[in-house]
């Protein structure tokens, strides 16, 4: 009786019609000179890129971007909010992690730092490979504006705070959430006191969002020191979510941001 069984769930299963892959995007690797290792991209467009020839879009980067980060929940928030009108469309890059800890996190002199992986402090190389590598090979792949924007959580949010601090002219638009800025002691925020007011390039956006459990006072002196009456080229939002802990807010607050700084834009009357 149990071979029968058997032999008819066999027939069964062979009966069905074939699974096919289940596409959400692209995937290639890049040659790193850089950091000397290859990196996985993921990358996700909006079907108004699929649909036509000559549309060229604005271009979000995100670290933490390999298929078991958050490549794929990011990847359905802009699928969801371009698609109901609430985010202008982006091209969507996920950078797969290989050191993470590494990669995302400046120099630091606290000994407890340096023991959270075997290489810490890499984040200046890391945003050299995504200048002088990644983005070139994105604009010779997609069709892209010149406009870009950056998101993270945690040491990616650092990593993003820490950009727009050291190399502002990166991106435009820059999303926190969660930002490690008790990093190195909280060293990055007191050197935006001195590098804030020494600005005085294009305008920039930041987005910035904490958990319950994140640097909450870190992060509200940041954001104070962006929103001074002083400082135009600056426009800051802060949101804290005390509902939400370190491992729950990037989504909603992904969502909240994009829908706040990356919205669309008005469309000039006609004369």
């Amino acid at each position: 009786m149990l071979l029968l069984v058997l032999a008819n769930h066999w027939a069964g299963a062979q009966s069905l019609p074939a699974a096919a892959p289940l596409c959400i995007g692209e995937t290639f690797t890049l040659a790193s000179k850089v950091l000397g290792e290859t990196r996985h991209i993921n990358v996700y467009y909006p079907p108004v890129y699929r649909d036509s020839a000559t549309v060229r879009l604005p271009v979000l980067y995100m670290p933490d971007g390999g298929l078991a980060e958050d490549f794929l929940h990011v990847a359905g928030l802009v699928q969801v909010l371009v698609g109901n009108g609430t985010m202008r469309p982006f091209i969507l890059v996920g950078i797969e992690n290989t050191a993470r800890r590494r990669d995302l996190t400046g120099p630091t002199t606290q000994e407890a730092d340096r023991k959270i992986a075997p290489v810490v402090g890499g984040s200046a190389v890391f945003r050299q490979f995504i200048r002088r590598e990644l983005m070139p090979a994105v604009r010779q792949r997609y069709r892209t504006t010149a406009e870009t924007a950056l998101v993270g959580e945690s040491l990616a949010g650092l990593f993003t705070v820490e950009t727009l601090l050291l190399e502002p002219d990166l991106f435009d638009t820059y999303l926190a959430f969660d930002p490690s800025l008790w990093w190195n002691k909280g060293e990055l925020v007191k050197q935006a006191a001195a590098i804030v007011p020494a600005y005085h390039g294009p305008a920039k956006t930041l987005y910035l969002a904490t958990s319950s459990q994140g640097d909450l006072a870190g992060t509200a002196r940041l954001a104070t020191l962006l929103q001074a009456p002083a400082r135009p080229e600056f426009t800051c939002y802060y949101e804290p979510l005390p509902a939400e802990t370190h491992a729950t807010i990037y989504h909603p607050a992904a969502l909240r941001g994009f829908r706040l700084v990356l919205k669309p834009r008005p469309v000039p009357a006609k004369k």
